[in-house]
């Protein structure tokens, strides 16, 4: 509140004590009279220094209101909204933009973007392009279009968006370095152990470049994919990941994974955790000999008949408290293939410790996984007219004389009706059911220290799972090789953020609750720069209890949801 004071074609001065406020219909800043007071001439027989007097009333007036938390509203019901017209902002961001700032991936762009001499800001449309593939997730033009959504302003071109994407390509390395040597400060970071794991993105296109190709897609379609291989610390938090072109050998991966975040990131010696889709001979082998360990699944039934004689001998097999799973392991020395610098294959032996798990659960996922893959197949020999080479997956295995066009991946017409199901094959397999196996260069490591650190990555998975479905990282909307990569920097810049922020709320919500909660937690103006917020919950609360604010508020005026925006980014 403040005195105004106006002068009148009389020549006499009138004081009234206003108010400021943002008016939602023109979006302008206005004012009004709260109380009047009289002319000047004639307070001036009753105040030694009326101006003065009544400044400090107007003064001690804001400080009561302000202080009590009480503000009179004066409403014109009668107001229209603009066509379009929406006041909901979101404000769930503000605890992405403080783990956004504590890794200072601000400051790293914004240094670069000085000697790129960019018009723009590349920080600014890194935040927006982030926080909407968490809340609004979409494509680059769905979240330009969300940015009114968003509490604070941002104030750049479409085309801008589209241009920063190259510049982030070209930083795509160095930012994922520069995330980690923040996240191994401030959240103590442990890369002893790390858990590998590869999976695919599709394009909704026929057009192979090259990058973009045809191979094993997760999801079974016949598109053009690329692959992203992930490396994840102890605490499920990721730490670096590469782009691989999509007809890339899932096992050919690894090793460039392993040579460039050890050496870039000085990792020391790490023990690298697998699942059998990525594990090779050359894999083991590379991995020893860069001094580095490994925890691998070992698949029982493609290994040898010693192997899975082993397997199934109940002899030392010992069972846990809870009678869920049975475990024994040996010291067994393993001699495996190696490709040798002239392109054959060399014998090396390797000191392992191999532990085999049994469990009824694990037995009855195999049985149930496997009779829909039979039934599949079953149906196949009867109607081979209804499939390909990709809609027979998972079935094919079964079946035999089956044989694929190589060009139009269809069944070829003279083996349609030589179709026989394979009982052999299913019965083969019956067998193993509910066992695995690890195998293991620590051969000094407890057998449930072994299995604690194998089942870890379940995270990584459910880490793909979260940037497929929550974050909507497929399909991909670009096609440039460098928006891609760019495309996925965002996406690895949003996963670290959220995987953060479960790690802060010590793993009390899942993510899809964190994130709904950050969707709905919006707050919409009413009048006098007052805003009205219309969400509290568990989540909500807990992160206000870390960032130090009382977020369970229902009103706020603008100077002070300004002053929390403004603290988490120091």
């Amino acid at each position: 509140m403040y005195l105004k004071k106006s002068k009148y074609k009389n020549g006499r001065t009138f004081l009234s004590i206003n108010e400021s406020y943002r008016d939602p219909a023109s979006k302008t800043n206005k004012n009004r009279s709260v109380m009047k007071i009289g002319y000047l001439d004639d307070l001036a027989g009753k105040y030694d220094d009326p101006v003065s007097h009544f400044k400090a009333l107007a003064a001690k007036m804001t400080e009561e209101n302000e202080s009590q938390n009480i503000m009179t509203l004066k409403i014109d019901t009668a107001t229209h909204m603009d066509k379009n017209e929406d006041n909901v902002k979101n404000l769930g961001y503000i605890i992405l933009s403080k783990i956004y700032h504590e890794l200072e991936i601000d400051k790293y762009l914004l240094s670069r973007q000085r000697s790129a001499k960019f018009r723009y800001n590349t920080n600014s449309i890194m935040q927006l392009l982030v926080f909407a593939r968490i809340i609004y997730p979409g494509s680059k033009l769905f979240a330009f279009n969300c940015k009114e959504a968003f509490f604070e302003r941002f104030d750049f071109k479409l085309e801008e968006v589209y241009r920063s994407l190259s510049f982030f390509s070209e930083h795509k390395e160095a930012l994922q370095l520069w995330m980690h040597e923040r996240v191994l400060k401030k959240y103590s970071r442990d890369t002893s152990l790390v858990y590998y794991d590869l999976t695919n993105y599709y394009f909704e296109t026929d057009q192979q470049d090259g990058f973009r190709m045809k191979g094993v897609c997760k999801e079974h379609r016949p598109d053009p994919i690329v692959q992203m291989g992930l490396f994840m610390d102890r605490n499920g938090i990721p730490v670096s990941y590469k782009l691989f072109a999509g007809n890339e050998a899932d096992c050919m991966t690894l090793r460039p994974m392993i040579s460039e975040t050890a050496r870039n990131y000085s990792l020391g010696r790490i023990i690298v955790v697998a699942d059998k889709g990525v594990i090779s001979s050359d894999n083991i082998w590379y991995t020893l000999s860069a001094r580095n360990g490994y925890v691998f699944s070992y698949s029982v039934r493609k290994s040898d008949k010693a192997f899975k004689d082993y397997v199934l001998d109940q002899d030392g097999y010992r069972w846990n408290k809870d009678k869920t799973f049975k475990i024994k392991s040996r010291l067994e020395p393993r001699t495996i293939k190696v490709t040798s610098s002239r392109g054959g294959k060399i014998c090396k032996q390797v000191e392992e410790k191999q532990v085999i798990v049994y469990s009824d659960k694990y037995a009855e996922k195999a049985r149930h996984d496997r009779e829909q893959a039979v039934q599949k197949a079953k149906d196949l020999i009867k109607n081979p007219s209804r499939y390909d080479r990709a809609a027979s997956y998972g079935a094919a295995k079964y079946i035999k004389n089956l044989v694929f066009d190589k060009d139009t991946g269809e069944i070829m017409e003279d083996a349609k009706n030589l179709l026989v199901f394979d009982e052999e094959k299913l019965k083969d397999e019956a067998v193993y059911d509910g066992y695995y196996a690890i195998v293991t260069s620590e051969i000094d490591m407890g057998d449930n220290e072994i299995l604690d650190i194998y089942h870890g990555l379940w995270e990584i998975e459910e880490t793909f799972k979260i940037t497929k479905s929550t974050l909507e990282t497929r399909p991909v909307y670009v096609s440039l090789k460098d928006h891609i990569e760019a495309h996925f920097l965002t996406c690895f810049i949003a996963l670290v953020l959220v995987r953060l922020l479960e790690f802060k709320l010590d793993g009390k919500f899942t993510t899809e609750e964190i994130i709904s909660s950050l969707k709905k937690y919006n707050c919409s103006l009413t009048e006098q720069n007052l805003y009205m917020f219309t969400h509290y919950s568990d989540v909500i609360c807990d992160i206000g209890k870390m960032l130090g604010m009382d977020l369970g508020l229902k009103y706020a005026p603008l100077k002070d949801i300004k002053n929390k925006l403004g603290k988490v980014k120091k």
